[in-house]
């Protein structure tokens, strides 16, 4: 434990070297939101989305976004070059693990989606009445669930990836499908029946439906947090085999 905190720490130290990285990957979802609340038809409840507004939908959404950016761009890319650089060689000679090193990537990254999720919330509560989840335990737990879940993909990225740059484009193809499957470009509950089927499949959609059913008061539902959970399962055991230190 001593060695993984110490490890959380250096991240920490390191991202605030380069500020821009935690000011994109923390902001963009609260200044995205800002705008789309910025249209009045979005802040106007719509009969398709259960009496909802865009922008209160858009609340879990952008936090999806938040996930996706930095599980599947942002961490990977930084493992890869650190093993470009020639940094996990050295730490292949210290008592850190394979674990550790994944694990505290995944704790570091998790701090900054929460802490952009209380902007987003704290913002468009302010600019736009919006509320609160009802069930803040449940909403808590569907953060983790789908951090967890879309993060474990983004480790094995991290874990065989040869380079920064071969990290982020792997990061990258696979960003903008889940984001569509997660309601990015228009709400899940306005996409054909088929898609929704196949979005509760995906890591970033299952969260983010988790989330959105938080937010009126539901508690996660089995198939969204098993297939989460399978994701952690799965590509988080792969990710810890796969890994290579050079």
């Amino acid at each position: 434990m001593k060695v993984f905190g110490k490890l959380v720490a250096t991240e920490f130290r390191t991202a605030l070297r380069e500020p821009v990285y935690l000011g994109f990957a923390g902001l963009f979802p609260v200044i995205l939101i800002v705008i789309l609340g910025a249209v009045p038809s979005f802040r106007e409840p719509s009969p398709d989305l259960g009496g909802l507004r865009v922008v209160d939908v858009y609340a879990g959404i952008v936090i999806a976004l938040s996930i996706a950016m930095i599980g599947l761009q942002g961490m990977p890319t930084v493992l890869a070059n650190y093993r470009e650089k020639g940094i996990l060689r050295r730490l292949a000679t210290t008592p850190v693990n394979p674990i550790a090193l994944l694990g505290a990537q995944l704790a570091f990254s998790a701090i900054l989606v929460v802490l952009s999720s209380v902007l987003v919330f704290t913002v468009t509560g302010i600019l736009y009445g919006v509320p609160l989840p009802e069930s803040p335990i449940a909403f808590l737990l569907a953060v983790v669930l789908a951090v967890i879940g879309v993060f474990a993909v983004g480790l094995l990225i991290a874990a065989v990836a040869p380079s920064g740059k071969a990290a982020n484009a792997i990061g990258l193809i696979l960003f903008f499908p889940l984001m569509f499957l997660a309601g990015l470009y228009a709400p899940r509950e306005v996409l054909p029946d088929v898609v929704q089927r196949i979005a509760d499949f995906t890591p970033l959609a299952a969260g983010e439906r988790l989330m959105h059913e938080a937010m009126t008061g539901q508690w996660p539902n089995l198939l969204s947090v098993t297939v989460l959970v399978g994701y952690l399962a799965i590509f988080g055991v792969a990710a810890a085999k796969l890994f290579r230190w050079e």
